[in-house]
């Protein structure tokens, strides 16, 4: 059911307010463009400067939007054990089909403090729960033994992982079994990450080439390593020019162009430079999505 390619989805905004009518636009063009699944509310879905209130909002009406159609995987994590339980709770009451909850930042828990975070959540609804590992942003590294220790409970199911060693996928294969669901959350990698064993891909990218990103994944999970190396390399300047900066600024830029959304962040994130911007629009002519 989770596999293939998941957009992080953005959250659009139009004069500092989320833009819904344009969200549930977002949500038509994924489905029609292929989209495996969508992942609203996570990071790219600026996240960390929605208000909580505007954080369900955002995934009700994306669960509204998509009617079943494909897998919605909310975002619902926290480095406060208390507040992830309210937005798994919330999740799980609009419909959503999984949640995304990442390892508490800033507060750097030990590898038994993660178990204990996990398997409250766990334990506090009956949605199933995809760990997000992403030590660059969260400052703590869920080992794989650790993830092998909460892969035994029924409702986590799987890993986004961001920590770029592909090693890893692996290692969770030997910790967490064959069938625990391994998706990347770097798309640069995703090639070799499905190539370990991984089944899909929380893209950035996917955001702006939707189709490219779901026809690569449809060819590396048909092992068609071939068609997958040369989706590869349409993507792989979009992949790079994204992250110059903030990934979600050059996704909404880029999207900005296609004329899917306002170019607008919320602070302190800013716009991506002028310099950037032509980096992205030489990536989406190679990729071959702008004219």
């Amino acid at each position: 059911m989770f596999r293939g390619s998941l957009p992080a989805l953005i959250t659009p905004f139009k004069n500092g307010a989320v833009d819904f009518e344009a969200l549930a636009a977002l949500v038509e063009w994924h489905i029609a463009e292929g989209s495996h699944g969508l992942v609203p509310v996570g990071t790219t879905g600026e996240s960390p400067t929605l208000t909580h209130e505007e954080h369900e909002q955002v995934v009700e009406a994306v669960v509204k939007a998509v009617k079943g159609r494909v897998p919605v995987v909310a975002g619902a994590g926290s480095n406060n054990t208390v507040e992830a339980i309210r937005l798994l709770k919330h999740a799980q009451k609009v419909g959503a089909d999984a949640a995304l909850v990442v390892t508490p930042y800033y507060n750097k828990p030990t590898q038994a403090g993660l178990i204990a975070h996990f398997r409250a959540l766990h334990d506090a609804s009956s949605l199933p729960i995809i760990i997000y590992n992403i030590p660059g942003r969260s400052v703590v590294d869920m080992s794989p033994e650790t993830m092998g220790e909460l892969a035994k409970l029924p409702r986590i199911i799987g890993v986004k992982d961001a920590t770029g060693k592909i090693e890893r996928v692996s290692m969770q294969r030997d910790t967490c079994g064959k069938d625990f669901i391994q998706l990347s959350g770097e798309d640069a990698t995703a090639l070799g990450f499905n190539a370990h064993g991984g089944t899909g891909c929380i893209s950035v990218t996917a955001n702006v080439a939707p189709r490219l990103c779901a026809q690569f994944q449809e060819a590396t999970l048909a092992g068609d390593y071939a068609l997958a190396l040369e989706y590869q390399d349409r993507l792989m300047p979009l992949h790079t020019a994204i992250f110059i900066e903030p990934g979600l600024a050059g996704a909404k830029y880029a999207l900005s162009r296609l004329g899917h959304c306002e170019n607008e962040v919320r602070l302190p994130l800013l716009g991506v430079t002028d310099s950037t911007g032509a980096v992205i629009d030489a990536a989406m002519r190679h990729a071959g999505i702008l004219n």
